[in-house]
């Protein structure tokens, strides 16, 4: 398996960094960063049709969390914005530990996580699955 992509960002407090991976027909993802990357959660999301009936996917997601690790909020968005995307079973795993994190520092990790998953969709969406 080779890691289809890798994308990082450099913030003033903090590297944060996704990877992207294809297994068979699935698709593999983590997340890292902060002052100790860790595994604080994992994530596998399903794609469905939506229980509205509207013909959109939908994506029914489970969730692992390691007891005290608030991972699951970057685990979770990634694995169902690929699922949904690209309509393909989407595991990721991972964990960004900042010390004595602030919540300022905790939305600039969730934005940062956003821009991640952007620019992995952006390059699996051109690579053929």
């Amino acid at each position: 398996m080779e890691w289809t992509v890798v994308k990082k960002i450099n913030t003033p407090d903090f590297d944060i960094e996704a990877g992207a991976a294809k297994i068979g027909e699935d698709i593999l993802l983590y997340i890292q960063g902060g002052d100790r990357p860790h595994i604080g959660c994992t994530v596998m999301a399903v794609p469905r049709p939506s229980l509205s009936g509207n013909g959109e996917r939908s994506v029914t997601s489970s969730v692992m969390n390691l007891t005290g690790h608030k991972d699951e909020s970057i685990c979770r968005m990634l694995a169902e914005d690929v699922c949904r995307t690209c309509g393909k079973t989407v595991v990721c795993t991972g964990g960004v530990h900042l010390e004595q994190i602030t919540m300022e520092q905790i939305k600039e990790v969730e934005n940062a996580a956003k821009r991640l998953g952007v620019a992995l969709l952006g390059v699996l969406q051109e690579t053929p699955l």
